[in-house]
């Protein structure tokens, strides 16, 4: 029997002899590769904290203690830990979400997987503690030097720094990566600290050869001192964090069970705040991912465990198109700039940054950073486009408000996996956005619907400058072309049925909802109904046109794969009802709601975004 069929909770994980431990390590590796090899997931990230994850639970008693990790995409190896070892159904519906999960277990708290969040809940979680009493509580929060990067970090680290005596350790997990290599002057600062691993070493070298010498003479002591000072302020420059306030132990080899407890356990004894500064390798122990430099083991689908390779390669995407045309752009424009949050490649710059190495700024995980920092770049004369994934805009909504359409900036917001994600859970869906940025004056928006719309939304966005656009399209494959059979007043229709006489239905579909719109329209079509299908590109204002076409309909109704609630549909009512259309509408989107992991297709048939449902909704609304 191996040691890890015997770990049911982390009370028998603090049980285990350091050998017990290494080899749990080790068949943790292997069940991690075998179980996400055939469900995908994040695979890399949890390779790389095996061994730290095994040393918390040994220190720390969870759940009286509380573990916080950053992110989340790490926490796999704490969720085994934990009780939970059925993998095979993860991050499908029903099965274990692919971050923690308040649902799942009393050991996990924080499951917004946003980076850079951590430390506040850590700090404020840690403070609870404190205040009522819980001196033998104990918080620690796991942040990776990616997430480190985000200025909320910093913003919690000032604030934790002020409280001498809050139980809280802070676990640098040091990989240089987040979803590619960790930029920026913090990451400087880590290299240095990582160059130091000899440092105690060379101490303990000269105290024994001073000890084989007999008795240290005054000379010889005070040479040590000063090779101690020296190499302390020549290459452990730790002075960033201690000038804060906080005490520093590191850096700790991530792979040394033994070296990693006993550092923990003196953090944890400290009796205030500390940063334990340990070192990993994403991908440990698995031959592929250590071998792998374009980081494609971070998150994988269903893989060959043997040889890393895809199952089922991947289809032509939606990125793919992006990638290929801004490069095309950029490369008639010398204007125009690329930026990213540490997602270079999972957006699809890595072809630009080829091309135009200089013309690419990656500012970390720091979106709110990359706005304002493009709404300067554009008011010296640059057209930035700024790529991220359509869940990350939330995070920078106040710099497009009041730093990008406030100075009428002339920046292009990309959002890749817009709409419904599925399998990463309810903070990954990008359902937020057209919401969000419909209240934005001067905000232009396009939802294309295939590959030649998609193209032709980026060289029209990097046209305009006298205010923000945002371009947006879904995850994974481009399905089919849908071509408009007609351009009316600059609004794509793209199909019509029946003759001049019956109940007339508009049907407009957003973007990749565009083939549903399609399949809605001909089921109606059936019954008897004029019915037009219409899907402009750029949705947000709501052209005028579209009001048009609405008034000369009995019902409208409009499908999109955002929240129903603000979304294009509800605006697309309210500048009717402004220009006196009173058609009754029937919209059709995501609730307003926090949506739980499942496919794409579980969540729409949820939803009721499927031609049947909505055929049958139209039908009721007509009373037919």
């Amino acid at each position: 029997m191996g040691v890890l069929e015997r770990i049911k909770s982390p009370s028998d994980v603090r049980k285990l002899t350091t050998a017990q431990a290494i080899q749990l390590a080790s068949e943790l590796r292997t069940f991690l590769v075998q179980s996400v090899s055939q469900t995908g997931g994040h695979l890399g990230p949890n390779l790389g904290v095996v061994e730290l994850t095994i040393a918390l639970h040994q220190v720390f008693d969870s759940p009286r203690d509380t573990l916080v990790f950053d992110t989340g995409h790490q926490a796999y190896v704490h969720k085994i830990l934990t009780g939970r070892n059925d993998f095979s159904s993860l991050r499908k519906q029903g099965g274990l979400s692919g971050y923690p999960s308040r649902a799942e277990s009393e050991h996990d708290v924080v499951e917004n997987s946003h980076a850079s969040t951590s430390l506040s809940w850590a700090d404020g979680i840690a403070q609870g503690y404190r205040l009522q009493g819980g001196s033998t509580r104990h918080v620690a929060a796991v942040i990776g030097d990616g997430a480190l990067t985000g200025g909320m970090a910093w913003e919690a680290l000032n604030n934790i720094a002020a409280s001498k005596d809050l139980p809280l350790v802070i676990v640098v997990n040091d990989n240089g990566r987040s979803y590619a290599p960790t930029i920026g002057g913090l990451a400087h600062h880590l290299d240095t600290l990582r160059a130091t691993r000899g440092y105690e070493n060379v101490l303990d070298w000269g105290k024994k050869a001073l000890n084989r010498s007999g008795p240290p003479g005054r000379l010889a002591y005070d040479a040590l001192h000063g090779l101690k000072k020296g190499l302390r302020d020549v290459v452990m420059p730790s002075g960033m964090f201690e000038d804060l306030g906080l005490k520093y132990i590191g850096p700790i080899d991530g792979h040394d069970i033994v070296a990693l407890a006993r550092a923990l356990r003196r953090a944890k004894d400290f009796g205030g705040p500390v940063l334990v500064h340990v070192m990993t390798e994403k991908g440990r122990g698995y031959t592929p991912a250590e071998r792998d430099t374009a980081d494609r083991f971070h998150g994988i689908g269903p893989i060959h465990p043997e040889t890393g390779l895809p199952i089922a390669p991947s289809r032509f995407g939606w990125t793919s198109v992006f990638s290929d045309e801004i490069a095309q752009i950029a490369r008639q424009r010398e204007d125009v700039v690329a930026i990213t949050a540490a997602m270079l490649r999972p957006v699809g710059l890595a072809e630009f940054a080829e091309q135009f190495p200089e013309r690419v700024f990656d500012v970390g995980i720091a979106e709110q950073h990359a706005v304002t920092a493009a709404a300067g770049m554009a008011f010296a004369g640059l057209h930035p486009v700024i790529a991220m994934y359509a869940t990350f805009l939330n995070r920078a909504f106040d710099q497009i408000l009041l730093d990008a359409a406030l100075h009428k900036a002339g920046i292009t917001i990309v959002l890749d996996r817009a709409g419904v994600t599925g399998d990463d859970g309810p903070s990954h869906n990008g359902m937020w956005d057209m919401s969000l940025v419909g209240i934005v004056p001067g905000l232009r928006l396009a939802a294309p619907r295939d590959e030649p719309t998609l193209r032709s939304a980026l060289r029209d966005a990097v046209k305009i400058h006298d205010g923000p656009t945002v371009v947006r399209y879904p995850k994974g494959p481009v399905g089919p072309l849908i071509p408009a059979s007609e351009v009316r007043n600059g609004i794509d229709v793209l199909a019509e049925h029946g003759a001049n006489s019956g109940t007339r239905v508009l049907v407009l579909g957003v973007g990749a909802m565009a083939a549903l719109a399609v399949e809605v329209g001909s089921s109606l079509a059936a019954e008897d109904m004029l019915v037009t299908v219409v899907s402009p590109t750029w949705v947000l204002p709501v052209p005028a046109a579209l009001v048009e076409l609405a008034a000369d309909a009995d019902l409208v109704i409009t499908i999109e794969d955002g929240l129903v609630v603000d979304g294009v549909g509800s605006r697309v009512l309210a500048e009717s009802a402004v220009a006196g259309v009173t058609v009754p509408f029937l919209m059709r989107g995501i609730g307003q709601r926090f949506v739980e992991h499942a496919s794409r297709a579980q969540v729409l048939a949820e939803e009721r975004l499927t031609a049947s449902d909505i055929v049958a909704d139209a039908k009721r609304a007509l009373n037919r």
